[in-house]
């Protein structure tokens, strides 16, 4: 087992120094749809989070409680409910997304939502109020307060992201069910290594493990340059 390890890490040196085009592959698949995933929850998490935050009214803490329930939502619960969703019997088979980097989007923005949303609202909620009332009183509306206090909440917004595109990006569930785990065209980080593993592949699957692990570095390092920096 210990050489087969061995062998293992240099076929990943080897695959990473080639610049390997199934790796690569790999690598392309999976940024382009987290990024695009969890760049197009935000745009529709970001409103709904802040005007929950900026606003009181009934019924706030149940929507706050059920938020808070599927920032946890099971990764392959969610892509079993896409799936039936997409799956030509649901009521959006016709469209042809399923088995498609298309519906693994889709998976990941669902549960990417609910963790923006979470983060955007307990970033304004957490603002003094005094700044709120100073904006006001500055004669801003109700948009110009909104905008005030998304960039004084940046850095909290900017860490819920960061959440959101890691747990994206190392999710194996959701996307191994509605994509399909197809080779060039479905194939993600996580559902390459369950693959190669599978079929004793070590070089590839350890490959893709150390760039996971150095993406999943990454998101934590800034994290925490966000929460410890100043200003």
């Amino acid at each position: 087992m210990s050489n087969e390890i061995i062998d293992g890490i240099l076929e990943a040196l080897r695959l990473m120094i080639t610049f390997d085009n199934e790796l690569w592959g790999v690598i392309w698949v999976s940024f382009r749809v987290s990024l695009t995933s969890t760049f197009l929850a935000a745009l529709v998490a970001l409103p709904i989070g802040s005007f929950i935050g900026l606003r009181e009214f009934r019924g706030k803490k149940s929507i706050s409680n059920l938020i808070n329930t599927f920032m946890g939502f099971p990764p392959v619960v969610m892509g079993l409910i896409v799936f039936l969703l997409l799956s030509r019997s649901g009521p959006f088979g016709e469209l042809g997304l399923l088995y498609s980097t298309s519906a693994m989007i889709v998976a990941q923005i669902l549960l990417a939502v609910p963790i923006i949303t979470g983060t955007a609202k307990a970033a304004i909620e957490s603002i003094d109020p005094i700044l709120k009332e100073t904006i006001l009183s500055l004669g801003a509306n109700e948009r110009q307060l909104w905008w005030e206090l998304i960039k004084d909440s940046k850095k909290s917004i900017i860490a819920g992201f960061l959440v959101a595109f890691g747990q994206a990006i190392s999710e194996v569930g959701a996307v191994m069910i509605v994509g399909g785990n197809i080779r060039w065209y479905t194939r993600t980080f996580t559902t390459s290594i369950v693959l190669q593993t599978r079929m004793g592949e070590f070089g590839m699957a350890i490959a893709l493990g150390i760039i996971l692990i150095s993406i999943a570095f990454i998101v934590n390092y800034g994290m925490t340059r966000l929460q410890t920096r100043t200003g």
